[in-house]
């Protein structure tokens, strides 16, 4: 049992919400009540979950959740840490609890198959044919990805759809495995991609997270951006030392933050020269 502090949840489960705006003070009180910290996103087709706390508000929060039969299971990240990674408590009513602007998309409906860690570990280990896809931002993939995997070089997860419509019509009949942090991204943007003709998709099982968790992550290159103060973690889940500029919110490495481009609170390499165009 890890003896840190601070225990962090991640959960997201696709499922009708016509009751979207109801839950938003119910969440919110209970979560404030127990003193947890983090983010809470309700749409009407979900909720997306990331949230940090003592051991027993957790608990007590997951009894709160699953007094709701909806909510029952919603498999879970947990990482621990010594100090609370998130600055205030948010419930927020949202169309889409991850944006990707296609109403058609409802992965409550229709989705890609799953493959587990040790079975895609499997795979890797053994050479099979495989495209390896990543859903992620730029500056995520810029922190770690798997080796040799296909990176989109798309700034939002919004641009996903555009840049799966340019790669190469021979990938529409090959195996495809696609990532993302936790899953939650895989959900939809495998239904876009078997909309758009490809045949044969699967979406990693809970994610990098869970990949670091089930295997000894051999075939992954770097760390794992996270959406915290922790800004990234390592193969054993454990924070790292990137830290995130102020300004445009770029991860940044040690040796990024020795930079004369870097200025705390102000700007980094990414955007120094935005602030120079600014002044």
């Amino acid at each position: 049992m890890d003896n840190k502090k601070v225990v962090n949840i991640a959960g997201y489960r696709f499922v009708d919400l016509d009751d979207r705006d109801e839950l938003r003070e119910p969440f919110l009180n209970r979560c404030e009540e127990l003193d947890l910290k983090g983010t809470i996103l309700l749409s009407s087709n979900g909720i997306n979950f990331s949230l940090s706390g003592s051991q027993e508000s957790v608990d007590r929060y997951l009894e709160f959740l699953e007094s709701d039969e909806r909510f029952i299971g919603i498999p879970l990240k947990v990482t621990y840490n010594d100090y609370q990674p998130f600055r205030r408590m948010l419930v927020r009513l949202k169309k889409e609890i991850i944006s990707l602007g296609m109403d058609d998309i409802r992965p409550v409906e229709f989705t890609g198959q799953n493959i587990k860690p040790n079975d895609f570990q499997e795979m890797l280990d053994n050479e099979e044919e495989v495209i390896v896809l990543d859903t992620r931002n730029d500056y995520e993939v810029r922190v770690g990805t798997f080796k040799n995997a296909i990176d989109l070089k798309i700034p939002s997860f919004r641009d996903f759809p555009e840049a799966v419509s340019n790669l190469p019509e021979e990938y529409k009949k090959k195996p495809i495995v696609m990532f993302c942090t936790g899953g939650i991204r895989c959900e939809k943007a495998s239904a876009v991609m078997l909309k758009s003709g490809f045949e044969n998709v699967k979406q990693l099982e809970g994610g990098i997270l869970d990949y670091f968790k089930d295997t000894d992550a051999s075939h992954w290159d770097g760390d794992c951006f996270v959406f915290d103060d922790r800004v990234a973690i390592d193969k054993g889940l454990n924070e790292t030392d990137y830290v995130m500029c102020y300004s445009c919110r770029e991860p940044l490495t040690k040796e990024e933050v020795r930079s004369p481009n870097y200025k705390v609170d102000d700007y980094c390499p990414y955007c120094v020269g935005e602030k120079d165009t600014e002044n």
